[in-house]
């Protein structure tokens, strides 16, 4: 598998897990430690993105904390390993009640 972009990973609540795979025309890895699974996105993801609460996003794809050692969950068909940002982002702002951050209103 390449990874000509970079890593980085998403980490949502496992019981989230499953609704968003559901919502996601394309899933690229999935890793899980127990209370959470990991998506693996291109680096820099996080770039003018506001990610919603109970997700962290971690650069470089470093794990920290985690429960036990990540198990792969979900292996992309393709050659590369991200899940597409922006689909992720609205399906995870959608499951967890937040609004996308460029609908949000502007404050002066």
């Amino acid at each position: 598998m390449t990874q000509p972009l970079g890593c980085d990973a998403v980490a949502v609540p496992a019981a989230l897990g499953p609704g968003l795979m559901d919502r996601l025309p394309r899933v690229g890895c999935v890793y899980e430690d127990g209370p959470r699974w990991w998506w693996i996105v291109p680096a820099d993801s996080d770039v003018a993105m506001e990610w919603p609460a109970p997700v962290s996003y971690s650069a470089g794809a470093v794990v920290r904390d985690a429960w036990r050692r990540p198990v792969l969950i979900n292996r992309p068909d393709g050659d590369v390993p991200y899940t597409p940002p922006i689909p992720l982002y609205l399906a995870l702002c959608r499951v967890t009640g937040n609004a996308p951050e460029w609908s949000r209103a502007l404050r002066a």
